[in-house]
């Protein structure tokens, strides 16, 4: 089982349990997942983070142990993290995935080597700013993506 934080389109958070991500996708498709509080059917993934705590060495005296005070975003900022997710899995939806040969076939399509289409995969930093400044368009993936093959 795999638990997911979700949110509907009314910013009401609540969490659902899966098999898999497939099945949640597959429930998602069909108007399965819905909001307790309101019952919309407009529900995505809410942006998680693990609970991991410091080493007690870690913070430093006078330091705030957190960015935000009380440890909580605004809700503008949550409210706007879940457009910006849902817009990237939107967008990943009419990518393909071509794993590390991301830099070459990027480079490829730049160069009229081979149609262009969009694509995601991974890259290193370095490699990235090398396609940057080559001019070939490319951006980060604001929110971290699973290769197909490591998904639930």
């Amino acid at each position: 089982m795999i638990v997911f934080d979700l949110t509907c389109d009314d910013g009401h958070r609540f969490e659902g349990w899966f098999g898999s991500s497939d099945d949640f996708a597959a429930q998602q498709a069909g108007g399965l997942v819905t909001c307790p509080q309101c019952g919309s059917a407009e529900v995505v993934k809410a942006p998680m983070a693990p609970a991991v705590p410091k080493k007690g060495n870690q913070q430093l005296a006078g330091q705030p142990s957190a960015p935000v005070a009380g440890g909580k975003l605004p809700p503008e900022a949550v409210v706007m993290f879940e457009k910006v997710a849902r817009i990237q899995a939107e967008a990943l939806k009419t990518s393909t995935w071509v794993g590390d040969g991301f830099a070459e076939q990027s480079r490829e399509m730049h160069y009229g080597e081979r149609a262009a289409e969009p694509i995601h995969g991974q890259t290193t930093p370095q490699e990235a700013r090398a396609l940057a400044e080559e001019g070939v368009p490319v951006m980060p993936i604001l929110f971290p993506v699973a290769p197909p093959d490591e998904l639930n």
